[in-house]
């Protein structure tokens, strides 16, 4: 989980100041000594909370699959879910801030995921998955609550020149829970797979009193500000439409003309939004912050980052359970390479562009993690670890290096009161580059894969010794779909290195 992470725009008044977003925040209020540290402590138990959750879920899938007699589409809408709701509302969540405070609703979020964990951890076998869905969509409301707000809130409590520092700090925290994910979900999971869901209802209360005790709402509006509706619905309808019937091209539950009907539909939304939302005084999202060159590529490149790597942690879990051979705690801990070097590098590079700036750091992380990627398209059922490991740790120290960089340039591009909004839009199109990803790579690893190989590597782990030939047309799957994120992952490199640099 990274902070990765859209939303909408303040007032009239702040509209007349977008064109000049990179100058200086001079109105910003002074902190208490030493709350920049407390305001990190606190999104550090949310980026804790949301990113063991993550990676410890995928240990649980097979046990929880077992039990609750869940089909294999299911089970990847048990994933999916949280991604989607996340997604429509991470927008919707930054405008919310602006109005109403970030303390007030980072705080909700924690509740509502505490609530979404408890249902999700109580599913039972007579409704086969479906009640541990409308639990990770609870989870993921309260995930959208947590991760818009906290980019705005350590952005906030920290002097400029010491921003990227603390959202490299904030970094640390989610790779540090993606690498404890396995581990917990591992040792949960020899209890019960509930313990994976409900380890996170204490975890959760604390956030929540912590949260309630330590956190200030820096800014006070004094302008009165008014929801945009329609921008809401229109938005809200546009993504669910066209997320959800994208993603049924990669995981089918609905008939197919239900599916064309649920894009068009959304189509039809967010050309209705793009067209109303200019017009409207106070909108959802404040579409003018795009006209700002930084402001524009800078989301733009962790667009496509998101789409080039945004499944390709899921792909080598198929890859190290199916031709690799390896049971399901075993293959998370293999990956620990990326989440190690993540962790490593997030935060000297949030550092480094407190320093020297993004426009030099974010396209030599995009390339290197390009290499990492270009690697993974070589690999075969009998690669060494070694060299596994080093295309990871390349990935994941490339990706480390562009995150902290890039969302410190966009972030430091727009004034104190944007900053809901800024971080309300980068977290969106995080999101929805990872839903994309699931829907342009997973079809090509996995079309020509039969449906029992795909069952028996992702459910029971027992490698694919049984299914030669489904081995080698998921090899050809895999080299194709981790070349296409190669590629993908240059492009975002070259749009990286195009834009201005911040100051």
């Amino acid at each position: 989980m990274q902070s990765s992470h859209l939303s909408s725009e303040s007032s009239g008044a702040m509209a007349e100041a977008l064109p000049q977003m990179a100058v200086s925040s001079g109105n910003e209020p002074e902190q208490p000594h030493g709350y920049q540290w407390t305001a990190l402590s606190v999104t550090t138990v949310g980026a804790l909370l949301a990113s063991i959750q993550g990676s410890a879920l995928l240990i649980a899938l097979p046990n929880i699959m077992g039990e609750l007699h869940a089909s294999f589409f299911v089970i990847m809408w048990i994933l999916m879910g949280y991604l989607l709701i996340m997604t429509v509302l991470t927008p919707i969540v930054g405008r919310l801030a602006d109005i109403f405070g970030r303390k007030l609703l980072y705080n909700s979020g924690f509740l509502m995921f505490t609530l979404g964990s408890l249902v999700a951890g109580l599913a039972q076998p007579q409704f086969r998955g479906a009640d541990l869905i409308v639990g990770r969509v609870i989870q993921g409301i309260g995930g959208a609550l947590m991760v818009t707000n906290s980019t705005a809130i350590v952005t906030d409590a920290f002097k400029k020149g010491q921003v990227g520092l603390g959202l490299g700090i904030n970094q640390i925290a989610g790779a540090a829970g993606f690498l404890l994910g396995p581990i917990v979900g591992g040792l949960l999971t020899e209890i019960s797979w509930r313990w994976v869901f409900l380890f996170n209802v204490p975890l959760g209360i604390f956030g929540l009193i912590w949260g309630i005790w330590r956190l200030r709402e820096p800014l006070k509006n004094t302008v009165r500000q008014h929801i945009d509706w329609v921008g809401v619905i229109t938005l809200t309808v546009g993504f669910i439409g066209v997320l959800l019937s994208l993603s049924m091209i990669a995981f089918p539950m609905l008939p197919q003309s239900v599916t064309i009907a649920l894009f068009v539909i959304g189509v039809i939304s967010l050309i209705i939004f793009g067209i109303v939302e200019p017009r409207v005084k106070e909108p959802v999202i404040q579409l003018r912050l795009f006209k700002d060159r930084l402001f524009a590529l800078a989301s733009l490149s962790g667009l496509l980052n998101g789409i080039a790597r945004g499944a390709v942690l899921f792909l080598l879990i198929f890859y190290l359970q199916g031709p690799y051979a390896q049971d399901p705690l075993i293959a998370g801990l293999m990956l620990t390479p990326f989440g190690l070097l993540f962790l490593i590098i997030g935060p000297l590079s949030g550092r480094l562009s407190d320093r020297v700036g993004s426009k030099i750091l974010a396209p030599i992380g995009l390339f290197v993690s390009a290499l990492g990627l270009l690697g993974l398209v070589f690999i075969e059922p009998y690669t060494p670890y070694w060299l596994l490991s080093v295309f990871m740790a390349l990935m994941g120290g490339g990706s480390g290096f562009f995150s902290s960089p890039n969302t410190n340039a966009i972030m430091s591009a727009v004034t104190p009161q944007m900053r809901g909004a800024a971080a309300g839009i980068l977290n969106m199109l995080n999101n929805v580059g990872q839903m994309l990803s699931i829907v342009i790579v997973f079809p090509l690893a996995l079309s020509n894969v039969p449906q029992e190989a795909v069952m028996q590597i992702f459910i029971y782990g027992k490698g694919m010794g049984n299914f030669t030939s489904a081995q080698d047309a998921l090899m050809s799957g895999l080299h194709t779909a981790f070349l296409v994120s190669c590629l993908i992952s240059v492009v975002a490199m070259v749009v990286a290195a195009l834009r201005p640099a911040h100051r």
